[in-house]
């Protein structure tokens, strides 16, 4: 299975550039579905929102469309989705969330934080 880099996955995600779109859309109709790691994933959605100002529920708009598309395989999907849905009631960034969730998938927790927003997500522990 092949995998996209956060550039390729930005393009397919914003549609901006007619020439990189055009060449990442044949890239996944030859390769996928494609593969997306935690951290592409991650970098994504930071730059989705320092970048390009997205809303928070925008980008979670556009997370839950990669996960239910038949094009993407998420690395960790489980740990991806309870991810998403931490990140879309709380005030903790999606790094953070995703963290969490992939410790709690993998039987890691609690989970030490110093951030306060992430402190508040069930299996963590704030280090005061």
């Amino acid at each position: 299975m092949a995998s996209v880099d956060t550039n390729v996955l930005l393009r397919l995600v914003l549609d901006d550039d007619a020439a990189q779109v055009r060449r990442a859309e044949s890239f996944l109709k030859r390769e996928g579905p494609l593969w997306i790691s935690n951290v592409v994933l991650v970098e994504t959605c930071w730059v989705l929102l320092t970048g390009y100002k997205w809303p928070k529920s925008d980008v979670i708009s556009a997370l839950r469309s990669l996960q239910d598309s038949a094009d993407f395989i998420f690395q960790a999907s489980q740990a991806v989705r309870s991810a998403i849905d931490f990140y879309e009631t709380t005030k903790a960034d999606f790094a953070d969330c995703l963290a969490l969730e992939v410790a709690r998938a993998e039987g890691q927790l609690p989970l030490g934080t110093f951030d306060r927003a992430s402190s508040k997500l069930p299996g963590t522990t704030v280090l005061y």
